[in-house]
């Protein structure tokens, strides 16, 4: 179970979307701000068994989906068709590995001025109204850079 400040920031998070809190919709979010690990549906399950051991599946999918449509959370593909998700409470990218498929979350200072540069400058070129972003880089993790035997 995830610390008493991360649920109570979570719980939070909800109100401030306008989502009915849920049992399981706050514990699935909370478990998502407390683990970085970009988990699938089913790490979120195994994950969740002792503290909710009848949530299924399809009710970790329905949450998960909710949570995409309102920003909360953002899909990944990891290369290996499965699907992994990430809550977004901190402005970051991510870097995903084209031979393994592990995904790192990546920031710096400044990354926020940067991305809200980037939105401008794509709602100056497009027209586009711009409500968000997400962004991935590919490219080989230093794991597989010397499992491939590849030198920089």
């Amino acid at each position: 179970m995830a610390n008493s400040s991360v649920m109570e920031d979570t719980l939070k998070v909800l109100k401030e979307h306008k989502l009915r809190v849920t049992p399981q919709r706050h514990i699935i979010l909370a478990y998502l701000a407390s683990h970085h690990n970009h988990p699938t549906v089913e790490t979120i399950r195994s994950g969740l068994s002792k503290d909710l051991p009848n949530m299924g599946s399809s009710t970790i999918y329905n949450t998960l989906n909710t949570f995409v449509e309102h920003h909360l959370v953002v899909e990944l593909q990891n290369g290996d068709g499965s699907t992994h998700y990430d809550y977004f409470g901190t402005p970051h990218y991510h870097a995903i590995c084209t031979n393994c498929g592990k995904i790192v979350d990546v920031s710096y200072p400044g990354f926020s001025k940067d991305e809200k540069a980037l939105e401008e400058k794509t709602a100056d070129i497009s027209g586009y109204m711009i409500s968000g972003n997400h962004m991935e880089v590919y490219g080989l993790c230093p794991e597989c850079q010397v499992k491939l035997g590849i030198k920089k």
